[in-house]
């Protein structure tokens, strides 16, 4: 028998991960957070190697190739010590590779997309130094003879576009200075000055207090109003992107504290829209110049902006891609599985093996719940009938099913489930258990084949990271995962990619009469995503949920 080969993936900056590829394939891959229980956790790497290595049950020395990323570092990093000394030996003589930043966002994405050839598209916050970037050579560089002349020796990656057909070809590179160079206002950009990303992370920290927070923008924006305020944030020409940076001195009112935010909703709320509508504006802007240089049907996407669902539903609807794969972790949480695939790909050039589009690459725990004086435990061999019936009855479900997602997303494997239907349980939910503020959405879990029958676009979704219009015989019924703009950031769910899940979508249909559920990420706010039994039932116990469900048993409380 040949030897498996093993190549590592990770990632040493915020949102840390690691990733374990075996001949291939993903066979294990974890965020550091849901080890560490410390929301965008990063830094050293140890614990997340040492997860993936456990699951597989191989050892350091069994790897045969280690490539890494770190934010800004990649001269300096060293195999031993990062923050702590990592689990590498100091003997270790395995090969170890170093790449950059997008490069390692567009690697997440081919590896994992469906697709023999598509273009790949990279947006995010900042990328990786001029002077550390391994994508360089044949990519046109808009202001070259800048940034090679510039003082400024600190510029960074802003976008990045590529065409894959077998070997990735890097076709255009936007770069932009840091913002030292620009003067500090009430809002400053968080790392380089001309990025979409950085705008949206920016205003995010002015209108939260917190650079994290993006994802409640776009869940704001719907409740402000269009035009309210009307400022151009980007200078959109040559194919290029560039901040006004004039907007900034209308925003003088930053965030205090969450009873200053209430007071002036609509105030924020109408800097959310305007900031999503500029955000949509430029995406759309830069998809629709990218596909004149290269067109194509299919496209992957990754980078923090990938994540901006709303933005992703006009990339397929206005624009000329027919095709659009969004890696699930398009964070810098993916950026372990892009090395990894960067190892099998590009340094042992190996053959593409087709991903299997599931994103639940973590471990797969014993169930071993017994009960106490709070908790009663149930063995049911029909665990999936009986959780869509007490859902059906009004129940609000934790749902605990093999290992976990990957990503930022409950895709039904760490998820609390509810009726849609329910009077209030949005409010409920936000309110109780997930101790958020109640403008926050919540997602919509429907079979792949129903799509049509509730939204308006027959559209993959897997991974919940686009918006689909509500028809409008379904938006009264479906008020709990229906935002404002009349939308939902639906799941599709398919019988091969989570069996159980699938099949409790049908048999809530039987015992309700539609296929859908609310489903939300099994934590609360601040709380990485759960990941193993114990903090599940831990959650459980301190919280309103009615029923907590592992594989064959059902837990209540007394």
């Amino acid at each position: 028998m040949s030897k498996n080969i093993y190549i590592l993936g990770t990632h040493l900056s915020h949102d840390g991960s690691a990733c374990l590829i075996k001949n291939g394939k993903i066979v294990a891959a974890i965020e550091k957070e849901r080890i560490t229980r410390r929301k965008h956790d990063g830094g050293n790497d140890s614990a997340a190697i040492q997860y993936c290595l456990n699951a597989e049950g191989i050892s350091i020395y069994d790897l045969d190739l280690v490539v890494q990323n770190a934010n800004f570092e990649k001269e300096t990093l060293s195999i031993s010590n990062y923050m702590g000394k990592r689990v590498f030996p100091n003997d270790y003589n395995v090969p170890v590779v170093t790449i950059s930043h997008h490069l390692a966002h567009a690697y997440s994405a081919i590896g994992t997309c469906p697709f023999d050839a598509c273009n790949v598209m990279v947006i995010d916050g900042a990328g990786s130094p001029y002077d550390q970037c391994d994508d360089l050579a044949g990519a046109a560089i808009p202001n070259l003879d800048t940034i090679i002349n510039s003082s400024q020796s600190f510029l960074c990656e802003k976008n990045s576009f590529y065409r894959f057909d077998g070997k990735l070809t890097p076709i255009y590179k936007e770069f932009s200075p840091f913002n030292h160079t620009i003067p500090q206002k009430a809002v400053n950009m968080p790392t380089i000055v001309h990025s979409i990303g950085g705008v949206y992370q920016a205003v995010s920290q002015y209108c939260f207090g917190n650079v994290d927070d993006t994802g409640k923008l776009m869940g704001l924006a719907p409740y402000g109003r269009k035009g309210a305020m009307n400022i151009p944030v980007f200078e959109l020409r040559d194919g290029t992107i560039y901040n006004t940076l004039d907007w900034r001195n209308s925003l003088t009112q930053p965030f205090v504290t969450y009873e200053d935010f209430k007071a002036n909703f609509q105030y924020y709320a109408d800097i959310a829209r305007w900031i999503q509508d500029e955000t949509e504006k430029a995406v759309l802007y830069l998809f629709n110049e990218r596909q004149k240089m290269s067109p194509h049907q299919n496209w992957c996407y990754a980078g923090g902006v990938a994540l901006n669902a709303v933005a992703n539903q006009r990339i397929l609807a206005e624009t000329d891609v027919k095709n659009l794969y969004i890696q699930p972790a398009a964070g810098d949480n993916g950026i372990a599985i892009g090395c990894a695939y960067y190892g099998w790909l590009e340094v042992l050039k190996k053959e593409r093996v087709p991903h299997t589009g599931y994103s639940n690459f973590g471990v797969t725990y014993p169930i071993n719940i017994v009960a106490d004086d709070g908790i009663k435990v149930y063995h049911r061999p029909d665990w999936v009938e009986d959780t869509a019936r007490l859902l059906a009855n009004g129940a609000v479900i934790a749902w605990f099913y093999r290992g976990c997602e990957f990503g930022p997303r409950a895709l039904g494997f760490r998820s609390i489930l509810a009726d849609p239907r329910k009077p209030g349980v949005k409010a409920f939910i936000n309110r109780e258990i997930k101790l958020r503020e109640d403008f926050r959405p919540f997602a919509p879990a429907v079979p792949r084949e129903d799509c049509t029958k509730y939204f308006k676009y027959d559209w993959d979704s897997p991974y919940m990271i686009l918006v689909n219009p509500v028809k409008p015989e379904w938006r009264e019924q479906l008020s709990n995962v229906v935002h404002l703009n009349e939308t939902s950031r639906v799941q599709t769910v398919t019988q091969d990619s989570n069996p159980a899940f699938y099949n409790l979508l049908k048999e809530f249909e039987k015992h309700s009469g539609i296929s859908i559920l609310l489903n939300t990420s099994l934590n609360r706010r601040g709380m990485p995503i759960i990941e193993t039994p114990e903090q599940a039932l831990e959650f459980f116990k301190e919280s309103p949920i009615d029923y907590l469900v592992f594989e064959n048993y059902i837990v209540s409380k007394k």
